[in-house]
């Protein structure tokens, strides 16, 4: 088991291709695998959001903040693993398949868990200086996600899965670019 998970995350860390198509890595066993991913992901989640407590606490004159308890921090990202799925599905599926797709709920369930591998790495963030890091492993994350769904939703080219990917970002930046505009929010 535990060969199968280190080999799940070498190939994703690696944006190996042949591992998304391959079909008996998205087998009837990998549901378990993907849960795993989430409660490893979700534990060390905590790591650097310890780190941006700190940080913001020192910054802001805010004291000691305490972050949310260990089952708060599991129940989050099971939900948000469903509402993040669930949007993928939805979008990718529905509203902007390919001619080609032909995918199910529980393949892009277990393609969102096995892409959470590069956030792993968000473990070497143990001081407030390395919350750089953490944009580094979520634009890994991405990516990897969106050469999953690429695959997944038989696009022709990486276009369509990085709209559909990325929109609620986009859509993010676009509201709060918007804000900045009509608030004349000064930086001194």
């Amino acid at each position: 088991m535990l060969q199968e998970i280190y080999k799940i995350i070498i190939s994703v860390l690696t944006l190996n291709k042949p591992f998304f198509k391959d079909k008996k890595n998205f087998g009837q066993a990998s549901i378990y695998f993907a849960i795993l991913l989430i409660i490893i992901g979700a534990i060390i989640s905590i790591i650097p959001n310890s780190s941006f407590l700190v940080y913001m606490g020192s910054h802001f004159d805010l004291g000691v903040v305490q972050g949310p308890s260990l089952r708060v921090v599991l129940i989050t990202s099971v939900i948000m693993w469903i509402i993040k799925t669930t949007y993928l599905f939805f979008v990718g599926t529905i509203l902007f398949p390919s001619k080609k797709t032909n995918c199910d709920y529980r393949k892009i369930l277990i393609l969102v868990a096995y892409c959470q591998a590069p956030l792993f790495l968000n473990v070497i963030i143990i001081t407030p200086a390395l919350l750089f890091f953490a944009f580094i492993t979520y634009i890994w994350y991405n990516i990897s996600l969106i050469i999953g769904l690429k695959i997944f939703l038989s696009y022709e080219g990486y276009i369509k899965a990085v709209l559909v990917s990325l929109a609620p970002q986009i859509i993010f930046f676009i509201y709060v670019l918007s804000l900045f505009q009509t608030n004349n929010v000064t930086f001194s």
